[in-house]
């Protein structure tokens, strides 16, 4: 790994452990986590290395291959407030963390990301695996549930992103050729065997990532405005349903029933209405997912990914121009599936549940329309080939 040759180069010395979280990709089941829907994901062989050693000192320094600025602070004095680099998830990792347990050693560390940046929660995937490192030269052994509370904690309160568990909990919880099926209600999750069988798995499935070649800063997109336009929907529902309601930031659509959003969604401001239509059309989707995946349906669960994208486009409104060519470009590719934007969808890539049998067609053919369109993002954008994988690791 390049982590590991810089961490030898600055500090003249190997490493003695190596962390790696996956990236995630959710074919179905984006934008609902937030108000307590079902999600289904998978994690693939592309994601985030730390190679660290523990500092005695309770000093955090940490270097990106992908960042020019170098970051540091000491286990016990942690900015209160998020310094606004990228280094900032890694701050809020070891406060939170701190408050739970004693700390006592820092780390040295060199981060790699094996992909460009945006749209496969790479925020969630460095929190993690720091967050692995820094446990682990603290002799701490956490569960998988408090690793994604930690994690989900930092984006929320410290980063200021009113995401869901989607991503850490696709990067935690996935296990190699299986469909994560987790309800973000009450966590219970299943990881699901592909009904076809080992060997069609294998011969028909892959996973393409398409970078529009546009990066994206989630924190400062409008994600959070469409969080609370749902929360919004849901307030406003209870309120004319008669339903007793609280608080508006602990208020979510799951609590309100189909029946009475199908009653009473005519009298929502627009806006509002689309967000709930997206979350429940997609509440539908990823239970029908889950039971296309169980019985072997590569094809039916390939559309119902296409129709998770076309409302994240229509009724969530989110998608650059870019995104959505490539959605465009995708829904008549032969060889694909299925497929949608990934990640908060103002920039950042698009995925794909394709035959692997047709990748490099699928390449050469995605690329000469996207790049028609697009002729500027030449050397911006790219393609990858990915498969599924385990979630996040030490390796010592």
């Amino acid at each position: 790994m390049l982590c590991q040759d810089k961490f030898l180069e600055l500090y003249r010395k190997s490493p003695e452990g190596l962390a790696f979280c996956p990236y995630r990709v959710c074919p179905i089941g984006a934008h609902s986590d937030h108000n307590l829907g079902k999600i289904t994901g998978f994690a693939i062989d592309k994601g985030i290395h730390i190679a660290y050693s523990p500092k005695q000192n309770g000093v955090v320094e940490l270097c990106s291959l992908q960042f020019e600025k170098r970051a540091q602070w000491h286990i016990l004095q942690v900015p209160a407030k998020k310094q606004g680099d990228w280094a900032d998830y890694l701050r809020g990792v070891t406060m939170l963390l701190g408050e739970r347990y004693p700390l006592k050693k820092g780390l040295s560390g060199v981060i790699e990301g094996s992909l460009p940046i945006g749209g496969l929660s790479s925020s969630a995937a460095v929190a993690l695996s720091f967050l692995q490192a820094l446990c682990d030269v603290n002799s701490l052994e956490l569960e998988p549930s408090e690793m994604i509370e930690i994690s989900v904690l930092t984006e929320n309160k410290y980063v200021g992103v009113n995401s869901g568990k989607l991503d850490q909990s696709c990067e935690v919880y996935s296990a190699k050729d299986r469909l994560l099926y987790l309800d973000t209600k009450d966590d219970n999750f299943e990881l699901i065997e592909f009904g076809g069988g080992q060997e069609v798995l294998d011969s028909k499935l892959a996973f393409g990532i398409f970078f529009s070649g546009v990066e994206r800063t989630l924190a400062g997109s409008k994600f959070n405005m469409r969080v609370d336009e749902a929360r919004s929907a849901a307030y406003a529902l209870k309120a004319l349903s008669g339903m007793e309601y609280g608080k508006f930031s602990e208020t979510n659509l799951r609590e309100v029933p189909r029946e009475v959003y199908e009653q009473y969604k005519a009298q929502l401001p627009e806006t509002w209405r689309r967000r709930a239509e997206h979350w429940y059309t997609e509440f539908d989707r990823v239970q029908r997912g889950a039971e296309a995946w169980r019985r072997g349906d590569l094809e039916g669960y390939g559309k119902l990914s296409f129709e998770s994208g076309w409302s994240s486009i229509y009724n969530w409104e989110t998608g650059s121009p870019e995104l959505k060519a490539l959605y465009e470009i995708m829904t008549h590719t032969e060889g694909i599936y299925g497929g949608r934007f990934s990640g908060a969808g103002f920039k950042g890539c698009c995925m794909a549940l394709i035959d692997p049998a047709y990748a490099e067609q699928i390449e050469r053919s995605v690329t000469a329309e996207y790049l028609k369109q697009f002729p500027e993002l030449e050397g911006k954008y790219s393609f990858h080939l990915c498969h599924s994988a385990e979630g996040v690791t030490t390796i010592k």
